[in-house]
């Protein structure tokens, strides 16, 4: 299929109407078979659940052209089993596993000349997401909901690559202790986002989130995960029920063990060691990995050894083995790469 006369290399992060989505809708206690349309548009009750009471969750994937030219996505069983998390903690209807990988897949293949060809940076961005439809006026659940899945082409998520960021320490809390910050509920990302517009207009990139009830603790950001990398080359990521599970920091984890031979540790890190780790970096679905040169704590300065200038060695090998493997340059462990087509 002819790809889409797009320019590839300098596309941003952002939403470009693609051709089709998928559509499903829960009434009367069940799913129907969902649908791909053209129509990009929702419409609902001024009532509905989602806008009075903010019932919705989503997930995130990509798409990728392999360097053998095929597209195939990237553990999609493990969004749709977090999306099932989220559903269950938001009380609503679970979508089936299936189900969900057969829509993913369709929504992919019927968008084909979107998909950025391979070596181009590029990737296709799918965003599943579930949300309360009928009218809802008092403090409760709905009982009609609707799944709908797009994608849209998109370039790297922060601008300028793999330049190391520039991060502050939060005053703001991401999530309650027994919340719902492990899940990807759409309100954990509304309350992030005064402290995401207040970092980037005082010059920081990102907000590093410490935990609620001691504040002595590193959570994560506002959307990705933390991943350090110890002065003897071990890397560790922070261990709290109110991180969401990355699904990237996951895979970079078995990457860094079984690929790349390193030791590897997910516990409890607090702030005070930040300043003695020799690299740290941001993981995620949207970057995969970007790297952190500063992080700013009220003014006091913590600057990675790594420098200021370029991704530190153990993180560059993390980032080149994990976007081989998404790519089709390295062998995948089984089950990790979905192919579409």
């Amino acid at each position: 299929m002819e790809k889409k006369n797009l320019d590839w290399q300098n596309l941003g992060f952002g939403y470009v109407t693609t051709d089709k989505r998928f559509v499903a809708n829960y009434k009367d206690g069940k799913w129907d078979e969902g649908a791909l349309t053209e129509d990009p548009n929702i419409v609902m009750n001024e009532c509905a659940g989602v806008l009075q009471y903010a019932q919705t969750c989503f997930e995130g994937l990509k798409a990728y052209t392999t360097k053998s030219g095929h597209i195939v996505t990237f553990r999609p069983d493990l969004n749709a089993d977090r999306l099932i998390s989220s559903c269950k903690r938001l009380e609503m209807p679970v979508f089936p596993k299936e189900k969900f990988i057969d829509a993913v897949s369709a929504v992919v293949a019927a968008n084909e000349a979107w998909v950025p060809p391979f070596g181009s940076g590029a990737t296709l961005y799918i965003r599943p997401y579930i949300f309360g439809i009928n009218p809802v006026i008092g403090v409760k659940p709905a009982d009609e909901y609707q799944f709908r899945i797009f994608a849209t082409p998109v370039g790297p998520y922060f601008k300028g690559g793999a330049k190391p960021l520039t991060i502050k320490v939060s005053d703001f809390d991401r999530a309650a202790p027994k919340g719902t910050g492990n899940i990807k509920a759409g309100a954990n990302y509304a309350m992030s986002l005064h402290a995401i517009v207040t970092a980037h207009q005082e010059g920081f990139d990102e907000n590093m989130y410490l935990d609620p009830a001691t504040r002595t603790k590193v959570e994560e950001t506002g959307g990705a995960n933390f991943l350090f990398v110890t002065k003897d080359n071990k890397v560790v990521t922070p261990k709290s029920d109110s991180i969401l599970p990355s699904i990237t920091r996951r895979s970079l984890m078995v990457v860094a063990k079984e690929y790349l031979g390193l030791e590897v540790e997910e516990r409890e890190v607090y702030f005070d060691e930040v300043k003695d780790f020799a690299e740290c970096g941001l993981c995620g679905t949207a970057a995969v990995i970007s790297p952190v040169g500063k992080i700013v704590d009220h003014g006091k300065e913590i600057c990675l050894p790594s420098g200021m200038d370029s991704m530190g060695p153990v993180t560059k090998k993390l980032y080149d083995t994990l976007t081989g493997i998404q790519m089709g340059e390295i062998e995948a462990p089984k089950g990790w790469i979905h192919v579409i087509k």
